[in-house]
C-alpha cells in the first residue's frame, strides 16, 4: 500500500539556478534548430525534411519515369515514417522542390497546380501529384551500396540516411536559405556546369585560389534568370569570405512601336521577387506620381513573363527611366549571401567557395571508398560461390552421387571437397539446366571479370590518384547529363558591370500646378487644385475642422513641423485630392501620436528659420538642415518645441506667458542644424503651486518699422518706439506695451 502513495514533491525536487536551467534548455532548442532544421548539409545541400521527402519518395519507388503519386500519400509517409512534423510544412516544402521559379534544378516532377512566380499558392495536396526528378537520382545513386551511413528514424522503427551520396554539389547548384538561432544561411542557386568545372579544377589542382574558382563560377545563376550588376572584384571578394552581396536587376529590352513610340518590355525579374507584388508597386509609383515619366504598366505575362512600361513620352530616356525604376522597385535587388552550412553534419560555418567544393569532395571520395568496399564485399561473395560451383563442374559425377545416395550430403561434401556452407548451399540449390558445359564456360568468364575487376578496386583503393579520377569521371558523367548540353542546364544569369546613367531630375518631370494644402484638426490633409481662398468653407468629418491652410505647387516639398522638435517632408504632388476628406497625415510620415503639428510650410532653397522650445530655448535653422529623406522625418529641435518662423527682419520679439516681452537684435541667435539651442528669454521657474513660466509667441520686427499687432474689427496697432523692451539675449524683457493681446501672440 505504501507504493501508492503519492511522492511528495520536495523528495522529487533537485534544485538548480535558474540562469542554468534556462540555459542548458535554451542551448538544447538552438543546435536542434540549427542541425536538424535550418542550415543545410555541405555534402548533399540538403536539410532533413529535404532528405527525408526525396528518400520517402524513393521507398515510394517514384521514379523519374514511373507513375505520378497523389502528393497527399507522400506527404503522409513522410510524416509517418521520417518527419513528425506538421504535413503543410512538408507539402510546402515538396512544392517549392518542384518550382521551375524556385529550384535552378527541380528535385521533384510535379503535376498539377506547384504555385507559380506572382506568388500563388499550391493546390491542396490532394490535387496535385509528384514524383521523383532525373537531378534527385543522381542525388540519391549508390544509396543502395552503403555508401553513406544510415541511423534510426524518430521512433526506431526504420532507418533513415544521414545524408544522401550527392553526384553533384546540390548546395550551390539549387542554394538554401534558412533562419536558425543566433545564426542564418543564404546560399544563391548556381550554375551546375560551372560548379563541376570548378570542383575538376580543384581536383587537378587542391591549392587553388579563390579568385580562379570564382573566374569559373561566374556567378550566382537564378533560375528566374536577370542580369548581376557587380564588378569581378566584388564577386571574388564574395566567393573568398562566404559573405557579400550581388546587385540582380530585371532583364529588358526596348520594343519599338513605329512612328518614334516605343515602350520597355521586361522579360525577367530578380530571384525572389514575386511578380504581382512588383506590379502593385510600380502601380502604386504611377499612382503617387513618385515616378511622373512612367505612363503605364501592364502585365502581358502568359507562359514567360512579359511586363510592359509605358513611358509619359517619346522624348524620356529608357536608360534614364529604367534608372529611377531599379531605384524604388524590386526591378533590382540585392542578394544577400551568407554560405553558413554544416560541415560533416556537425559544425556550423561560414565557408569560402573552395570550402564548400572541398567539403563536397571529400564527400564523394568517402561515398566512392565505401561503395568500392561494397563492391569487393559482393565480388568476394559471388567468386566464393563460383569456385564451389567450378569444384562441383569437376566432381560432376561424384556430387550428383553423393546428393543422391547421403543422407546428409551437405555435410559429406563439406568434408570431402572442403567447401564452405555458403558454397555447399549454392550447389545444392542449382538448377539441373545449369549442368550444361556452355554453362561452366561462363562461370569460368564471370570469375576472370571478378577477379580482373577486384585487382583494379584493389589498386585503385591504393593510390589517390585513381580515386581522384575516378571522381572526375563520376562529375563529368553528370555534366553531361544536367550541364550545357541540356536544354535546362545553359546559364541564365547574365554577369555584367552597372553602367551608370545620370540621374533623372523627378521634380523637373512633375507638371507644375498651383495647390491649395488643408490639414484639419484631426490631422487629415489633402490637397486642393488651383489657389482657393484660405477661409473657404470646406466639408470636415464630424467633430473635425480646418487648422491650416497655404497656398502652394505640385512641385514644392512641404515641410511639417511636430511638438517633438522633427520636421517631416511631403511631396506636394503625393498629397490626396480635394475631392474627398483626404487621408491621415500620421500614414503619410511616422508621426507620433502624442506629437501635435505646429506649422506647414513650402521648403525653399536658401531659408532660414527660427525654431524655439516652450521653455525659451532656440536657433536659427538653414533649409538645406531640416529636409527629411524617410518618413520618420528628421530631428532638429531637443525640447518641446513651440513654433517655426521664417526669418526676416532685423530683430526677434518674445513674449511668454508673463506678458513680458524682449527684443534683441536677430544677430545674437546662431545658427545651428540640431539641438537644444541658446537660452531667448530668461523666465521664472515657479515653485508650489505656481506653474513655470514659458515662452507663448515669436516674431520678427524691422527696428525701424516698429512692432505691429491685430487689434479687435481688422485694425491694427503699432509700437514704433521699441526702446522699452530692447535687451541683451536671455534677459526678462518688460511688460508688453498696453493694448498688448491677451492671448500674448503677436497674431
Amino acid at each position: 500500500m505504501s507504493d501508492d502513495l503519492p511522492i511528495d514533491p520536495e523528495d522529487n525536487t533537485v534544485p538548480e539556478p535558474l540562469s542554468r536551467a534556462i540555459g542548458e534548455r535554451y542551448l538544447t532548442y538552438a543546435l536542434s534548430t540549427i542541425m536538424n532544421r535550418a542550415l543545410p548539409d555541405a555534402r548533399d545541400g540538403l536539410k532533413p525534411v529535404h532528405r527525408r521527402i526525396l528518400f520517402a519518395m524513393r521507398e515510394l519507388r517514384l521514379s523519374p519515369t514511373g507513375p505520378f503519386r497523389k502528393s497527399a500519400k507522400i506527404t503522409g509517409d513522410v510524416m509517418g515514417n521520417y518527419h513528425p512534423h506538421g504535413d503543410a510544412a512538408i507539402y510546402d516544402a515538396m512544392a517549392r522542390l518542384a518550382q521551375d521559379f524556385a529550384m535552378r534544378y527541380p528535385l521533384v516532377d510535379g503535376q498539377g497546380n506547384f504555385g507559380n512566380i506572382d506568388g500563388d499558392n499550391p493546390a491542396a495536396a490532394r490535387y496535385t501529384e509528384a514524383r521523383l526528378a532525373g537531378t534527385s537520382e543522381a542525388l540519391m545513386d549508390g544509396l543502395a551500396e552503403d555508401s553513406v551511413d544510415f541511423r534510426p528514424n524518430y521512433d526506431g522503427t526504420l532507418t533513415e540516411p544521414v545524408v544522401l551520396p550527392a553526384a553533384f554539389p546540390n548546395l550551390l547548384a539549387n542554394g538554401a536559405s534558412g533562419i536558425a538561432v543566433g545564426m542564418a544561411t543564404n546560399v544563391p542557386p548556381h550554375n551546375l556546369h560551372e560548379v563541376i568545372d570548378a570542383c575538376l579544377h580543384l581536383i587537378k589542382t587542391p591549392d587553388a585560389r579563390d579568385d580562379t574558382l570564382a573566374g569559373i563560377i561566374q556567378g550566382p545563376d537564378f533560375p528566374t534568370g536577370g542580369v548581376i550588376v557587380e564588378n569581378r572584384e566584388t564577386i571574388a571578394e564574395n566567393y573568398r569570405t562566404g559573405r557579400g552581396a550581388f546587385r540582380v536587376r530585371a532583364r529588358w529590352a526596348i520594343e519599338d512601336l513605329g512612328r518614334s513610340q516605343w515602350q520597355i518590355v521586361v522579360t525577367e525579374i530578380p530571384y525572389q521577387v514575386q511578380k504581382s507584388k512588383l506590379i502593385e508597386r510600380l502601380a502604386e509609383l504611377i499612382q503617387t506620381k513618385r515616378i511622373p515619366i512612367l505612363a503605364d504598366v501592364r502585365d502581358e505575362s502568359a507562359e514567360d513573363i512579359r511586363i510592359v512600361l509605358e513611358p509619359k513620352t517619346r522624348a524620356v530616356d529608357p536608360e534614364q527611366m529604367m534608372a529611377a525604376l531599379f531605384r524604388v522597385s524590386d526591378l533590382e535587388l540585392r542578394f544577400s549571401m551568407n554560405m553558413n552550412v554544416l560541415i560533416d553534419g556537425r559544425v556550423p560555418k561560414v565557408c569560402s567557395l573552395k570550402e564548400v567544393l572541398r567539403a563536397f569532395l571529400d564527400h564523394r571520395r568517402d561515398v566512392l571508398l565505401r561503395r568500392t568496399n561494397y563492391r569487393l564485399e559482393k565480388i568476394a561473395a559471388r567468386l566464393e560461390v563460383l569456385e564451389g560451383y567450378l569444384i562441383a563442374y569437376l566432381n560432376l559425377d561424384r556430387v550428383i552421387e553423393i546428393i543422391r545416395y547421403e543422407d546428409d550430403p551437405k555435410a559429406v561434401m563439406i568434408a570431402e571437397f572442403n567447401l564452405s556452407d555458403v558454397q555447399v548451399e549454392a550447389i545444392l540449390n542449382m538448377r539441373l539446366r545449369a549442368l550444361r558445359k556452355l554453362e561452366e564456360i561462363e562461370l569460368r568468364t564471370e570469375r576472370d571479370k571478378l577477379l580482373e575487376e577486384r585487382e583494379g578496386l584493389l589498386a585503385m583503393l591504393a593510390d589517390d590518384g585513381q580515386q581522384w579520377a575516378r571522381i572526375s569521371d563520376q562529375l563529368k558523367e553528370v555534366r553531361n547529363q544536367f550541364g550545357k548540353s541540356w536544354a535546362d542546364g545553359k546559364r541564365r544569369t547574365d554577369i555584367a558591370e552597372a553602367q551608370e546613367v545620370a540621374p533623372i531630375d523627378m521634380d523637373a518631370m512633375i507638371e507644375r500646378e498651383p495647390l491649395t494644402v488643408i490639414l484639419s484638426k484631426m490631422g487629415w490633409i489633402r490637397a486642393m487644385k488651383g489657389l482657393q481662398p484660405l477661409d473657404t468653407e470646406l466639408k470636415f468629418k464630424d467633430g473635425d475642422g480646418p487648422f491650416m491652410a497655404l497656398h502652394a505647387e505640385t512641385t514644392d516639398k512641404l515641410m511639417v513641423f511636430a511638438s517633438n522638435g522633427r520636421f517631416y517632408t511631403l511631396p506636394a504632388n503625393n498629397l490626396p485630392g480635394g475631392r474627398g476628406m483626404g487621408e491621415p497625415l500620421r500614414l503619410m510620415v511616422d508621426l507620433p501620436n502624442e506629437a501635435k503639428v505646429i506649422a506647414m510650410f513650402p521648403w525653399r532653397d536658401g531659408d532660414k528659420y527660427l525654431v524655439a522650445s516652450k521653455a525659451g530655448d532656440g536657433f536659427i535653422v538653414a533649409a538645406n538642415d531640416i529636409l527629411a529623406q524617410t518618413k520618420s522625418g528628421k530631428q532638429v529641435l531637443n525640447g518641446e518645441a513651440l513654433l517655426c518662423r521664417p526669418v526676416s527682419g532685423d530683430h526677434v520679439a518674445l513674449v511668454g506667458s508673463n506678458r513680458k516681452m524682449l527684443v534683441f537684435p536677430l544677430t545674437e541667435l546662431p545658427e545651428m542644424a540640431r539641438g537644444k539651442g541658446v537660452r531667448l528669454q530668461k523666465f521664472g521657474s515657479g515653485g508650489g503651486l505656481v506653474e513655470a513660466d514659458t515662452l507663448t509667441d515669436a516674431t520678427f520686427v524691422t527696428l525701424a518699422d516698429g512692432l505691429s499687432w491685430p487689434m479687435g474689427g481688422g485694425k491694427t496697432r503699432t509700437q514704433s518706439d521699441l526702446t522699452e523692451w530692447m535687451g541683451k539675449r536671455a534677459s526678462a524683457g518688460r511688460m508688453a506695451p498696453r493694448g498688448f493681446p491677451r492671448d500674448n501672440k503677436f497674431g
